[in-house]
């Protein structure tokens, strides 16, 4: 029985997930929902067991000195709450936590249980995969959903992907299959550079996010951060005239198969976009805000006194891989030249992709968070 005392009751709340590991690819998606936590100033509620889900050979607990005092932080998943104030104040649930290395229908259905017992309306799971796809343009985001009257009314893509899967993938299943309306919003990373941090992937989810669910997020520094990372990526391209050329290819596609997508819809969704973060309404300051409530008591995790999971150990797998929902690129990914593709023969990473002809290398069999199909190397 999960008992929530220490949480006050909730204004229509949406809890929003992302993991590390196997769907988060630059860690683009779990530095998304971090930034949401430190932004609203979440309070962790709850902390899932370690012992329950973890393989600590895999996902290594961490030792950590507190005025000289030795602690050890364990792998795990946290929740906590942050309420979003303006005309209309509503609150998150964010999960945070790595991929879990066994017992994954457990696993999920205690997020479930958390989120029956807070009245959660609807799981908004972050992801982010390796695709063909340049630095230069902006990061697609794919929102994808299993529920066809989600699709339809929000303009989502319905997923009709076969193959491996990850935890995201896993709880959103589970979340149909409990009637719960369930989203999944995957950034595509360049394979070519897809060391983390990924600041302009993490912005393009926050963006997505707030389209989606009609908030303003304060973005803090993350624009510019941004800014900086394509700058970067652009000199050391630069460096490279395979790499160059490579990347030139790469926007020439781009290009051509969205130049549809130039006018009308999508630059109207900017031009809101724009507007809310112009006006953002009386007594609000720009780029959204954030209030904490005095009367409220939450639940800590004192296991380790600390807000953020920690980051994985030297036993993780070495990277995310693609997941289902928006596509996977093909074997050729990381040799400039080789270009993955979708059905139709355009660039691989467009939703409801299905896999390639050949069957991916190797991935989680049975709820195996170690590694996954074309895993980063």
């Amino acid at each position: 029985m999960i008992e929530l005392e220490g949480v006050p009751e909730l204004i229509d709340p949406v809890m929003v997930a992302a993991f590390e590991g196997w769907n988060d690819a630059g860690d683009a998606a779990s530095t998304a929902v971090a930034h949401l936590d430190r932004e609203w100033k979440g309070e962790v509620f709850a902390a899932l067991d370690a012992e329950d889900y973890y393989d600590f050979q895999v996902n290594r607990p961490t030792v950590w000195l507190d005025n000289g005092v030795r602690k050890i932080t364990w792998p795990t998943t946290r929740l906590s709450v942050v309420r979003v104030g303006g005309d209309k104040p509503r609150d998150l649930v964010l999960v945070r936590g790595i991929e879990p290395s066994m017992r994954w229908r457990s696993f999920c259905n205690e997020l479930l249980g958390f989120a029956h017992e807070l009245g959660v309306e609807m799981v908004v799971v972050l992801g982010a995969l390796l695709g063909d796809t340049p630095h230069t343009r902006p990061v697609p985001v794919s929102g994808v959903t299993s529920d066809p009257d989600l699709a339809r009314t929000m303009d989502l893509e319905e997923t009709r992907y076969e193959g491996p899967t990850g935890i995201v993938g896993i709880l959103q299943e589970a979340c149909t299959h409990a009637g719960v309306p369930a989203v999944s919003l995957w950034a595509a990373v360049p394979h070519y550079v897809s060391q983390p941090p990924n600041p302009k992937a993490t912005l393009a989810l926050l963006n997505r996010l707030e389209d989606l669910l009609g908030l303003r997020i304060p973005l803090g520094e993350l624009p510019e951060d941004a800014r900086a990372w394509q700058v970067g990526v652009d000199q050391l391209a630069a460096e490279d005239s395979e790499v160059a050329e490579y990347v030139q290819t790469l926007e020439e596609a781009r290009d051509t198969a969205e130049l549809p997508e130039a006018s009308g819809e999508a630059i109207a969704r900017e031009f809101e976009r724009y507007l809310r973060r112009r006006d953002p309404g009386p007594g609000q300051p720009p780029g959204g805000h954030a209030t904490e409530s005095g009367d409220a008591t939450y639940l800590r995790d004192t296991s380790s006194g600390r807000t953020r999971p920690p980051k994985p150990g030297p036993g993780q797998p070495g990277g995310p891989a693609q997941p289902e929902g928006p596509g996977r690129p093909g074997p050729g990914r990381g040799r400039p030249g080789d270009r993955a593709t979708g059905e139709d023969g355009g660039p691989a990473g467009a939703p409801d992709e299905e896999p390639d002809s050949d069957g991916p290398d190797s991935g989680p069999a049975d709820g195996d968070g170690a590694g996954g199909p074309h895993a980063q190397d």
